[in-house]
């Protein structure tokens, strides 16, 4: 995973000088990813001038507990779901007193598949204390692994592409 790790950490450090020449703090809440996020942020020396934490909620009762995600959303809609990203999203912002938030629930593979949602179904939320609220979903084909490794790609350039956004309208 040497060049996988390496591709993880540039976007990590991108997000985190943007995040730095805004004065933002950022948080994630990772359910398919299992923390692979946060391990990358910290893994950059002095990221905690930008980075809170991140949430590894990864059962129902947990996401319910940790995040605030409604029990009426998870029974709905399930954690795999646009509306569930979207609570566990606005719940790291609250959790940390972040400034921004990026969720990630998914179907990593190699089971956990359903009609609808194939394994390798992943939603994405961006919530911002700002009143930014995105989100954005993919089916990704690749092992446990790839997956994983690609939704926390994604969820950190969702980021970017917000602070990116945020200079542009500065």
């Amino acid at each position: 995973m040497g060049a996988d790790l390496e591709q993880l950490l540039a976007l990590c450090r991108q997000a985190g000088a943007l995040l730095q020449a805004r004065g933002l703090m950022c948080a994630f809440a990772e359910s398919c990813t299992g923390g692979l996020i946060g391990h990358a942020m910290t893994e950059i020396p002095g990221s905690s001038a930008y980075f809170a934490g991140s949430a590894v909620p990864y059962s129902y009762p947990a996401k319910v507990r940790v995040l605030g995600v409604n029990s009426d959303t998870l029974a709905r809609y399930g954690a795999v779901s646009a509306e569930t990203a979207a609570e566990m999203a606005q719940g790291a912002c609250r959790l940390y007193a972040a400034d921004v938030a990026v969720s990630v629930t998914g179907i990593a593979g190699p089971g956990g598949a359903l009609p609808a949602k194939p394994v390798g179904t992943t939603f994405f939320h961006l919530s911002a204390v700002d009143g930014v609220e995105r989100g954005d979903h993919v089916v990704w084909d690749q092992d446990r692994s790839g997956n994983k490794r690609l939704s926390a790609e994604f969820a950190l350039k969702l980021l970017i592409e917000y602070l990116d956004g945020r200079a542009a309208q500065a």
